[in-house]
């Protein structure tokens, strides 16, 4: 069964749970904006309180988000347009159930909710730029009589990390081949990142956080000494010609969930749109450039417009475990070990008039939207923006713990290595070491009311 449940809102700073580390917890005004629902469907509710026509918004969006796009020419003219060369037929096909993605997991098994960002480093002009042959992100499928870029081999070498009470973690290090690519080798100077495909909860919240509140909490130069020294990402608004603030991706490189679901058609699916008018086709790929399309554009603004919509307002599940004591107990060790200065509990939305039901809401979504360096361990040596090759946005931790009954795996980081919640945090590094050498540092029971209040979010 799943319904709407008003709950007490931990309260995040002050006296409260994340205050002086003490156990106790103090309710604060009811949320009713949390869904009770542990079950498969967690990450896919409508954002609760919506107006009918919005209502109505988000089911003709959920709709188009499960929709298979098909190779132009095609009856459905409306949806046909795919590829020529792609990653996915549909937007759920990455985002299951709204879900996460996951790199391959089982012997030859295809690459589908993980994509490959790639870029060129030109030593010439000192400037990157896409690869003129893979261009900036690897499509491994082509339509009917287009060849796909192909395929990238991973393979996994151990990293062993012990305790100081004795216990051993065994961590998972990527390797990548790209030697099954179609297209030839890539360039000694060419760059891939793999980027798993993120939940998609929330969104519509933390879009409408004001810039300036956001930008209260860089310290590019660490001035506060706490070893954090985080920083705005800095991009393009397509609509309005503007340099504003990124928010969306693994190095926040989409400002908007409109401009991020039109990149993501045009480099996942292969559907142009007004923002991103151009295919994929490089000089090289003659049968991609020759290849029949489905309109200039190919999507209609309709349908861009309901499928953001959609990822705006898919609401956010309540976390579980609440009064548990290793919740609490946990809660205040992620506090004290500075976790919360990147993963920031609390934000606030403005107010908002194009969805009013998101306006002026308090949300715990654990991140402060801001670039860190992650250390030489998590780094891609891939700058995106002004975002350099070690920095990463911070991730929110909302809806962690429902991740297994979504989707079945409990992978996590931008390329999906960290088997669990404790991986990720061996992993982390540069202006989080400091926090990740206090966790190991921890005794077992610690670590693990630690976990338990993670794996309850």
């Amino acid at each position: 069964m799943k319904f709407i449940i008003p709950i007490a809102l931990l309260t995040l700073s002050g006296c409260g749970l994340f205050g002086d580390g003490n156990p106790n917890w103090y309710p604060s005004p009811t949320p009713d904006f949390l869904i009770s629902d542990s079950t498969t469907n967690a990450y896919s509710h409508a954002f609760p309180g919506m107006e009918i026509d919005d209502q109505r918004q988000f089911f003709k969006g959920r709709a188009l988000f499960r929709d298979v796009w098909s190779q132009a020419p095609s009856s459905t003219v409306t949806r046909d347009g795919l590829g020529p060369i792609f990653n996915a037929k549909s937007c759920v096909a990455c985002h299951a159930r709204d879900g996460r993605g996951r790199p391959p997991i089982e012997k030859d098994e295809k690459i589908v909710s993980i994509l490959f960002r790639v870029s060129r480093f030109d030593p010439n002009t000192e400037t990157w730029t896409n690869d003129p042959v893979y261009g900036d992100q690897l499509q491994p499928y082509g339509i009917q009589n287009v060849d796909g870029e192909g395929d990238v081999g991973i393979s996994y070498n151990d990293v062993r990390v012990e305790f100081p009470d004795g216990q051993v973690v065994t961590l998972q290090k990527p390797s990548y081949n790209y030697d099954q690519l179609n297209y030839g080798k890539p360039h000694s100077e060419t760059y891939f990142s793999p980027r798993v495909a993120p939940a998609m909860v929330g969104l519509g919240l933390l879009e409408s956080v004001s810039e300036s509140e956001i930008l209260k909490w860089e310290d590019p130069d660490d001035n506060n000494k706490d070893h954090i020294s985080g920083r705005a990402q800095k991009v393009l608004d397509i609509q309005s010609g503007k340099v504003v603030l990124g928010r969306f991706g693994w190095k926040a490189g989409q400002p908007t969930v409109l401009q991020q679901s039109a990149a993501a058609f045009a480099g996942d699916i292969g559907i142009t749109s007004s923002l991103f008018p151009s295919e994929n086709c490089t000089a090289p790929q003659k049968q991609c450039l020759e290849a029949p399309n489905g309109g200039s554009p190919e999507l209609h603004e309709s349908i861009l417009e309901s499928v953001a919509f959609y990822a705006k307002t898919l609401a956010v599940p309540l976390p579980k475990n609440l009064e548990d004591k290793n919740f609490i107990r946990g809660a205040s060790i992620f506090k004290k070990i500075q976790c919360a200065s990147c993963h920031r509990p609390q934000l606030k939305t403005g107010k908002q008039t194009e969805i009013p039901a998101l306006s002026e809401r308090t949300f715990t979504p654990y991140t402060d939207l801001l670039l860190h360096d992650m250390g030489e361990g998590l780094a891609d040596h891939r700058p995106e923006a002004v975002a350099n090759g070690r920095e990463w946005r911070t991730a929110p931790l909302w809806g962690l713990g429902h991740i297994q009954q979504v989707n079945e795996h409990t992978r996590l980081l931008h390329d999906g290595r960290a088997r669990n919640i404790e991986e990720a945090i061996l992993w982390h590094g540069g202006e989080a070491e400091f926090s990740k050498s206090r966790y190991i540092q921890l005794s077992k029971e610690q670590r693990q009311s630690l976990l338990f209040f993670l794996g309850s979010l």
